[in-house]
């Protein structure tokens, strides 16, 4: 069983979700939530407020690893900066945890939790519903995103996880 920590960057609205599983078999949901910031606070304080929030639920929560959405080129430079600026964050609040960090393309996650990597929000949503067996939608999107992040991560990525300490143990031994 392993704990992930999906991060939906945002500067305004930063999404975070937790879900316990094993790769094949449906995730529980451990904790979602949504970290805020007023666009019109110095960026600084901004970026300070977010990396304390998500230092706090990483301690809180305890996860084994941390995956956090891919930024990609949008039309919008001042929203993708943003969305970088969020990523880094959420990437060094778990590197100071020395939690590992897999970073994922939307098209990805979409792939992952819905079978197609077109999907919408709203069939997204549906699907991190469904598959966590969720009475209502996790609400904003930004947090079924980050939900639909640690979904992912714990059906593709903890089978890399597996292979990579395997092969690190291996050659701790002298095994190559």
């Amino acid at each position: 069983m392993v704990r992930v920590l999906g991060v939906d960057p945002g500067l305004t609205c930063c999404g975070v979700g937790v879900v316990d599983g094993v790769p094949g078999r449906p995730c529980t949901l451990t904790a979602y939530t949504v970290i805020q910031s007023d666009p019109d606070d110095d960026l600084a304080h901004r970026l300070l407020a977010l990396d304390g929030q998500l230092v706090g639920l990483i301690e809180q929560y305890r996860p084994q690893s941390v995956a956090v959405e891919r930024v990609f080129s949008q039309h919008n430079v001042r929203t993708v900066m943003g969305t970088a600026q969020a990523g880094a964050v959420a990437i060094l609040a778990a590197a100071r945890a020395g939690l590992p960090v897999a970073l994922y393309t939307p098209s990805e996650v979409k792939a992952a939790v819905t079978g197609s990597g077109t999907a919408d929000k709203a069939q997204v949503t549906a699907m991190v519903t469904r598959l966590l067996r969720l009475d209502a939608p996790p609400k904003p999107a930004d947090a079924a995103d980050a939900l639909a992040l640690a979904i992912c991560h714990v059906w593709r990525g903890g089978t890399r996880d597996k292979v990579a300490a395997a092969v690190a143990q291996a050659r701790q031994r002298g095994v190559r």
